[in-house]
């Protein structure tokens, strides 16, 4: 009798495991983020078969290649970033949390299956925002304020674009104009960001969301001419310097500085960054493939990490990452861990007058001299920035090469 009722209850259960989804259903998905007080942080993604997701911004493809599926549960992980999807799902729905752990971040999340509507959209678009805006986030707090340049282009009620500031680019935003309201949103899986702003024919005045974490307040006037400071002109040696000291694990243990041999007599690119940044990923990825096709025994990469992560295996752990998902090339060093402080980060350098972004570029010449310092990166969300950045990078680098 006993053995019956075991056999019974094995059917039911592999009856009822047939019957259910065994995953979330390809195609496209709406996701949305809880930030708050009544308010959504939406985007798009895509699941075009199993074991990969793919959000969307404007133009961008965000592709996870680490979707794990247990029964009802889904975990959807970033190759690089350490933020993660943890949630349950049905065939056309997918809720649960959004967690960055070093940072003990946790947004709520729903996904819908079949809906490919970013925002949606009550009015027809009252306002035109193609083109350029001066723009200031913080405006009424001086320890907090700073400046950006909005570029964004429109097509009837859809507006793509980004902000570029002094140290980076706020990525791929894909929203709406919707009556006099401006609505834009991305995710990259590191940051989440949402801009709403009233508009009218000259001036925007809005917030800008970064999750559930942060919020400050922006303003801006169309300016057509308008154009930020010179990236090589923010930041730079103080006096007496004529070059910078670093000496910093590797990945492997090993501690390498500047005087090491393999540097002496080279170029040198020596680049400021975090494994958790998105603008430090394009940049690397970037000089990954032009370190891999430059040919050259007399140039050399070196990367400083500054993570977050809250321990030395933990950022470790990070580091590696970074370098065998993008093959990256050249050393990548700890040089601090458990914050991103840029004070802290300028404790280790300091004869730069301040770290000021993530990333930041120090150009060496063969005499072990620096010439440059880029703050900043404009990543592909840039256009034309960011190839005027690739072409101008490639010129000085061989400058340097030919002296």
């Amino acid at each position: 009798m006993k053995q019956l009722f075991f056999l019974l209850l094995i059917s039911i259960t592999l009856i009822s495991c047939d019957n259910g989804p065994h995953h979330p259903n390809h195609g496209i998905w709406r996701v949305s983020l809880d930030i708050g007080n009544g308010r959504e942080l939406p985007f798009l993604a895509e699941f075009p078969q199993d074991h990969t997701f793919v959000f969307l911004n404007a133009e961008e493809r965000v592709v996870t290649e680490e979707t794990i599926i247990r029964g009802d549960s889904i975990i959807i992980q970033h190759p690089v970033f350490e933020g993660v999807f943890k949630g349950r799902f049905t065939a056309e729905t997918i809720s649960g949390d959004f967690i960055k752990p070093s940072l003990d971040r946790v947004v709520p999340f729903t996904m819908k299956y079949g809906d490919s509507l970013r925002f949606q959209t009550n009015e027809s678009p009252g306002q035109e925002v193609e083109g350029m805006w001066e723009t200031v986030f913080s405006p009424g707090d001086p320890a907090a304020r700073y400046i950006a340049k909005g570029i964004f282009r429109q097509e009837g009620s859809s507006v793509t674009g980004t902000f570029r500031t002094t140290t980076g680019d706020y990525r791929f935003l894909d929203g709406v104009v919707d009556g006099d309201t401006l609505r834009l949103s991305t995710f990259d899986t590191a940051h989440a960001f949402l801009f709403k702003a009233k508009v009218t024919d000259s001036t925007l005045d809005g917030m800008f969301y970064s999750g559930n974490h942060f919020v400050e307040p922006f303003v801006a006037k169309r300016n057509t001419n308008y154009e930020l400071p010179e990236e090589d002109e923010l930041t730079f040696l103080k006096d007496g310097y004529d070059t910078i000291e670093f000496s910093f694990p590797d990945t492997a243990g090993d501690t390498v500085s500047l005087a090491d041999e393999r540097f002496l007599n080279k170029v040198v690119v020596v680049q400021i960054m975090g494994s958790w940044c998105p603008n430090c990923l394009d940049e690397t990825r970037y000089y990954t493939d032009y370190f891999n096709n430059s040919y050259s025994r007399d140039l050399e990469f070196v990367s400083l990490a500054f993570e977050y992560a809250p321990t030395r295996q933990k950022a470790m752990v990070a580091i590696n990452r970074l370098k065998q998902k993008v093959g990256v090339p050249y050393p990548i060093l700890l040089a601090q861990f458990g914050t991103e402080s840029k004070l802290e980060a300028n404790m280790k350098l300091p004869m730069l007058n301040h770290v000021l972004a993530y990333p930041t570029t120090i150009f060496i010449d063969k005499k072990g001299m620096v010439r440059r310092i880029h703050t900043g990166f404009n990543g592909p969300a840039t256009g034309d920035k960011y190839t005027e950045f690739k072409q101008d990078f490639e010129a000085y680098v061989e400058s340097l090469l030919s002296e």
